[in-house]
């Protein structure tokens, strides 16, 4: 997708520090961190949300959860556990239009988070 800022990123034409990458996916931390790990892992392919990634049905969503699991591990959290987050539409938070995954760790998580 042209104006896709997460797009621009899997392809290389937007820098951003990258922490991981598959086949399929990039894994990168996030601009404006709410925690101490704050990593957002995408499909290199253009999905809208979550709703879309999941009717792809070609193992894709896995993916994205093995590479959020396998940031864990990396980040020293995956013990002392963390956090996924997947915002879905305007009310879920959502404000970049390609499906992502939040990996948040290194902190307490509250509930409700905030």
């Amino acid at each position: 997708m042209a104006d896709c800022l997460f797009c621009a990123i899997a392809s290389g034409e937007i820098p951003a520090t990258r922490v991981r990458e598959s086949g399929r996916t990039v894994a990168f931390r996030d601009i404006n961190p709410q925690a101490p790990v704050h990593v957002l892992v995408i499909p290199r392919e253009h999905y809208a949300d979550l709703a879309a990634l999941t009717a792809a049905g070609d193992g894709l969503l896995a993916e994205v959860a093995e590479q959020a699991a396998l940031i864990a591990d990396d980040e020293g959290v995956a013990d002392t556990g963390y956090r996924l987050v997947f915002n879905t539409g305007p009310e879920g938070g959502q404000t970049v239009q390609h499906v992502h995954v939040h990996v948040l760790g290194g902190r307490p998580m509250s509930w409700p988070p905030g």
